[in-house]
């Protein structure tokens, strides 16, 4: 009974013309696609049973779309909405999820997932939801520090200046000194690097002594000079000045310096005017991200010092020394990329955020 040929179902030509355009388009989703070939199928008067081993469905199923066609046109092979389970929490609710959330606990800096669960009557798996579709992040915090110096604009304008165009002949050079450089030796030996298994160092060390390192990038090449002594006075500096002068034997020389207090004394400023191919720029106050050998100190930490061990300051000179002739002997330049334009758009935007914040 169930192949005994069915009645035509009655489909009109515009309809046949809409259906067979779903079957045909490409962005139809094949739910929807099957539905079409179902009440095409029946309209020519095929069985049941015929159209669903050719189309791969189900009887009932042929059966209840040629029905929602018959009853309500085309309009009757859409989805019906599914309402579902009603939200246990409103829109309100989440707004005030949210301003709880911006306003830390009185005796707390922060609001952990159970603690505010608690406080509003959910479970910590809702409040980590709403957390994350809010980008909310409680438990984090990072640092800023926006540059007042008068004479930002300037600065920045000299020292991009610097990276971008250098004067034709001239070398440009970014110096600055990492002071106390601590010689720290682990208590226990480390446990090497092996397959499933990081490399492991107890929390635990001697100091052995420290050392201060002055250092000059040389921005065409990459090429750094490096001297360790063991103070960081004005002395000290103008005697890297100096090598730095040995160094470069012509031409004029162009200096990147931050703020430091040993670089600016009376005997740095006559040391100035006696060489006067010399030239001092100095980075803005709260700015010194802008001098490329902060860089190169953030590489020399990352893998020369950070894992290292050493039980005596000469070892960990040694190690410095070490590394500074094997950057140079590879060396490349870091390159520059943002130009003063959008330093100073950032940093222009960022004081208008924080005198909006402080009003």
């Amino acid at each position: 009974m169930a192949n005994r040929p069915a009645a035509a179902l009655a489909v009109s030509a515009a309809e046949r013309t809409t259906l067979r355009s779903w079957t045909r388009a490409g962005t139809t989703e094949q739910r929807e696609a099957l539905r079409a070939r179902i009440v095409l199928r029946a309209g020519d008067g095929a069985s049941h049973a015929a159209i669903a081993q050719e189309l791969g469905c189900s009887v009932p199923t042929v059966l209840l779309w040629r029905r929602r066609f018959k009853e309500r046109g085309l309009a009757g092979l859409a989805d019906a909405p599914h309402p579902g389970r009603p939200p246990t929490y409103d829109a309100r609710f989440r707004e005030e999820l949210i301003a709880t959330t911006l306003t830390a606990p009185e005796d707390a800096t922060h609001w952990s997932t159970r603690r505010l669960a608690k406080e509003v009557g959910a479970s910590p798996t809702t409040v980590r939801r709403i957390w994350r579709t809010e980008r909310l992040k409680p438990h984090r915090t990072e640092t800023f520090k926006f540059s007042r110096d008068p004479e930002l604009v300037p600065k920045v304008i000299d020292i991009v200046g610097l990276y971008l165009h250098p004067p034709e002949g001239a070398i440009v050079l970014c110096v600055d000194e990492k002071t106390q450089i601590q010689a720290l030796s682990r208590t226990q030996p480390m446990l090497p690097l092996r397959p499933g298994q990081v490399a492991r160092h107890t929390h635990d060390y001697q100091r052995n002594g420290t050392v201060d390192l002055y250092a000059a990038l040389e921005v065409a090449t990459g090429t750094v000079t490096g001297r360790m002594t063991q103070r960081h006075r004005a002395k000290e500096f103008l005697d890297f000045c100096r090598v730095l002068v040995h160094r470069y034997p012509t031409g004029e020389l162009h200096v990147v310096l931050d703020n430091s207090s040993t670089h600016k004394t009376p005997a740095v400023g006559r040391w100035l005017r006696r060489h006067r191919r010399v030239h001092f720029h100095f980075t803005p106050t709260s700015a010194s991200w802008m001098n490329q050998v902060e860089t190169w100190f953030g590489i020399l930490s990352r893998q020369a010092i950070a894992r290292g061990s050493f039980e005596e300051v000469r070892a960990l000179v040694a190690a410095i020394e070490g590394f500074i002739r094997r950057w140079t002997d590879g060396a490349t330049p870091f390159v520059w990329v943002k130009t003063a334009d959008e330093i100073l758009a950032k940093a222009v935007r960022k004081h208008q955020d924080d005198l909006g914040a402080g009003h």
